[in-house]
């Protein structure tokens, strides 16, 4: 039924295209998108202007905590925010098709759709005029915002930290600190030494909290499948995470990642692991509560996943004194002669961001909004919270009041509730590397804020390995090659373009047949692959290759970089 209403919508949006395209000398059509139907701009005084926001990252939540308030006295804007109910993916696609648009609109990977629909407006002039704050901020990465080679203007800002310092990672194996005491501290950086140990501690305790004891679990029954599933593949195999490409940031050559050969071992190994029984055998089938609930229970040593993804579990672990259960992420690789990567410098990655639509009433005081967003009082407020309430002066310095750091650290619902740290994504913001006029770090999260906030178990374990950071753990950034053309996964795909066609067709052969291939006998797996791959150049990703290459080099070129 799904794929029967995608397909209708695709359509209607195609006709709507078309007739869109053949009505290019009608009057009342905005086609450049500079002004976007301008009326009234300017709030009085005393009232504030609600803008509509459609966040494809957001939930249900009011605007009316005291973050939100603080922003609305600054700016006398009030956002009616929009999300993505059930996990739906035809929001964007049921905008174009009924024009009826919101005035800010985040759609991710989707906002290619919006600039062929005429769906959002161009910003070039208003930041040349008047975004002072976000020029300021991007700098020389103002290009990386640019659309394309073809079309290079600006048609969102935000989403990634400009000047961004890895102090945490993401997305890594995960591993339960209790594993690591027990266990006597070892060094854990290839699959196989992450095997031997989940295989010792499993027989050491077979049950926790009177259940059996999961040595790893995934989520690979839903769209998280790319994060649980497909992602640590590639850091296994020494990858950066270009989504669902393997890039040469060089000469932008870019080809599907699953034809490279250590995703082949990858998940050769993650079979093995299903056939020892350490692999939970519900993991392409349970539901994400289902999932959150094993991982809040303590019975899951090891993840593949995203920390976002599992931080109601790691609060419920919190709050049940099973501090011990909680993770810590491993540099775990196919074998020795591989590097992880990640601590990559990407930098500024563009392409994703905040759109203004053609059809605000107020796209002047979006704008403006989206402007003073990018400014340091903005940046203070949505990374310190509020003076008084959050944190104080000291010596000149932002101070963190105990409870303050205590409730960000231990509450799932604080950030929510307060606005405190909640409206950075996806909005402009300066990164975590960014300092202030005074050189004070613009985000709480420096090196001595997150050492401060381990746990006291975190710091126990941590010390046995003479660090101070899990960050210590993995090949340090300056031994990692830069990234020319930021993160693949962040590029605008056109709409309608081979690459998007091609790549659905791709990702749901893999995601099919590569499940099918860690839960087969073992003598079967190599026929399994070889099928998929057959599958694979039946659906032509030969051209899904050769058209992504010309994406990522037109990118190399739009951001200066050079393609060799």
């Amino acid at each position: 039924m799904k794929k029967t209403l995608s397909i209708f919508i695709l359509l209607f949006v195609s006709g709507l295209l078309f007739l869109a395209g053949c009505g290019g000398d009608n009057e009342e059509t905005n086609t450049d998108g500079d002004d976007g139907g301008s009326t009234e701009e300017t709030p009085s005084s005393d009232e504030p202007v609600t803008l509509t926001f459609y966040n494809e990252d957001g939930e249900d939540k009011s605007f009316d905590d005291p973050v939100a308030e603080k922003i609305t006295e600054a700016t006398g804007v009030i956002l009616d925010i929009d999300y993505p109910v059930g996990g739906n993916d035809e929001t964007i696609p049921l905008m174009i098709a009924s024009g009826d648009y919101p005035d800010l609109i985040f759609a991710k990977g989707d906002i290619g759709m919006l600039i062929d629909a005429g769906g959002v407006i161009k910003l070039d002039e208003m930041i040349e005029e008047r975004g002072d704050h976000l020029k300021a901020m991007y700098g020389d990465q103002l290009d990386r915002l640019r659309n394309s080679v073809d079309d290079p203007n600006i048609y969102n800002v935000g989403t990634y930290g400009v000047h961004d310092e890895p102090l945490e990672t993401s997305g890594t194996f995960q591993i339960q600190l209790d594993v690591l005491r027990e266990l006597g501290h070892p060094e854990i950086t290839t699959l196989e030494e992450f095997e031997d140990a989940l295989t010792e501690y499993t027989e050491m305790y077979p049950e926790i909290n009177g259940q059996k004891t999961i040595p790893l679990a995934l989520q690979g029954s839903d769209w998280r499948w790319l994060i649980t599933v497909g992602n640590p593949a590639g850091f296994a195999g020494g990858f950066p995470d270009d989504g669902q490409w393997s890039v040469d940031t060089n000469t932008g050559e870019t080809i599907y990642k699953f034809l490279e050969p250590e995703y082949r071992d990858y998940f050769q190994w993650l079979n093995g692991m299903n056939v020892k029984g350490l692999l939970d055998p519900e993991s392409f089938t349970h539901t994400q509560d289902t999932y959150i609930s094993k991982i809040s229970s303590g019975r899951v040593l090891a993840v593949a996943d995203q920390d976002w993804n599992i931080n109601d579990a790691r609060f419920a672990l919190i709050e049940d004194d099973m501090e011990e259960r909680t993770y810590a992420p491993l540099p775990v690789t196919l074998s020795e002669d591989h590097v992880h990567q990640a601590l990559k410098d990407y930098g500024f990655a563009g392409g994703w961001g905040i759109a203004i639509s053609s059809t605000s009433e107020h796209p002047d005081l979006a704008f403006d909004f989206l402007n003073w967003m990018a400014s340091e009082e903005a940046q203070i407020l949505l990374n310190w919270g509020i003076e008084g309430e959050h944190y104080e002066i000291v010596d000149g310095q932002r101070v963190l009041f105990d409870e303050v750091r205590e409730r960000m650290n231990t509450d799932g619902n604080f950030s929510k509730e307060t606005g405190f740290g909640y409206y950075i994504h996806p909005f402009p913001n300066w990164g975590t590397g960014a300092v202030d006029s005074n050189g004070q770090s613009i985000t709480v999260n420096t090196r001595e804020q997150v050492i401060e906030n381990q746990l006291d178990v975190e710091k126990e374990v941590l010390a046995e390995y003479d660090m101070e950071l899990w960050i210590d753990w993995f090949p340090p950034q300056d031994e990692l090659q830069l990234s020319n053309h930021g993160a693949a996964y962040n590029f605008s795909i056109p709409a309608g373009s081979d690459i998007a066609i091609i790549q659905q067709r791709a990702d749901d052969i893999t995601e099919q047949r590569i499940t099918q291939a860690i839960l087969a006998d073992p003598e079967d797996f190599d026929d399994l692959w070889n099928a998929m791959l057959d599958e694979l150049e039946t659906a032509n990703v030969e051209k899904l290759n050769q058209e992504m290459t010309k994406l990522t080099q037109n990118i190399l070129e739009l951001w200066g970089g050079e393609v060799n």
